[in-house]
């Protein structure tokens, strides 16, 4: 079942990874750069600069995926779910264009919602939209194809990121004070970037 799914992550690591790692060699000399120079007047939180260096490398990946040239698309579409309807699920195409659109913007709604403490899904809703719509209406003007089917699967994926955020931040009171120590938080962020650094490896 997950296997087109994996495939079709594979694809975009292998588009995406000298993108990401010159993004990541440039933001991280100039973040540590700064913190140097002003060490005596900000505080270094690990977690938090990981969550700001990601979002900044999902926006530059999210850009690259949604401008490069694709020529398997030839026609407008601007008929909901036309092209959803498409697809047999659990199909290659049914992970690459309509599970892959979901996962795509997850990240938006999340990250988002965070940087604006947002509270209402009405919020990530609309957001979404808005960076959705802009997308597909590029993807026009330079010779790609606009797809209203993109955007209902983004907002999806969108408030499906917000949703996650919303049931982070009201556990997060709940969980024990040890855990929400920034030390704790620290080691925790250590742990994820070197399981996703492994599984990229190892995709």
């Amino acid at each position: 079942m997950f296997e087109p799914l994996s495939k079709t992550i594979q694809e975009v690591v292998n588009f995406t990874w000298p993108m990401i790692l010159i993004s990541v060699v440039v933001l991280v000399s100039l973040r540590v750069s700064y913190f140097i120079k002003y060490r005596k007047e900000k505080k270094f939180v690990f977690y938090k600069e990981l969550l700001m260096l990601s979002f900044v490398i999902y926006i530059m990946c999210l850009f690259q995926v949604v401008t490069f040239q694709d020529d398997t698309w030839s026609a407008n579409n601007f008929i909901p779910f036309r092209e959803i309807m498409r697809y047999n699920v659990g199909s290659r195409l049914f992970f690459k264009n309509v599970m892959g659109n979901i996962i795509m913007f997850l990240p938006y709604g999340f990250f988002a919602s965070y940087l604006l403490k947002n509270k209402k899904i009405s919020v990530a809703f609309i957001l979404t939209v808005i960076a959705s719509f802009s997308i597909e209406l590029v993807q026009m003007m330079i010779g790609r194809v606009f797809d209203v089917d993109d955007i209902i699967l983004n907002v999806c994926g969108g408030c499906l990121g917000f949703l996650i955020y919303y049931l982070i931040d009201k556990l997060w009171y709940k969980l024990p004070k040890v855990l929400r120590r920034e030390s704790v938080l620290n080691i925790f962020s250590v742990i994820i970037l070197v399981l996703v650094v492994l599984v990229i490896i190892g995709i």
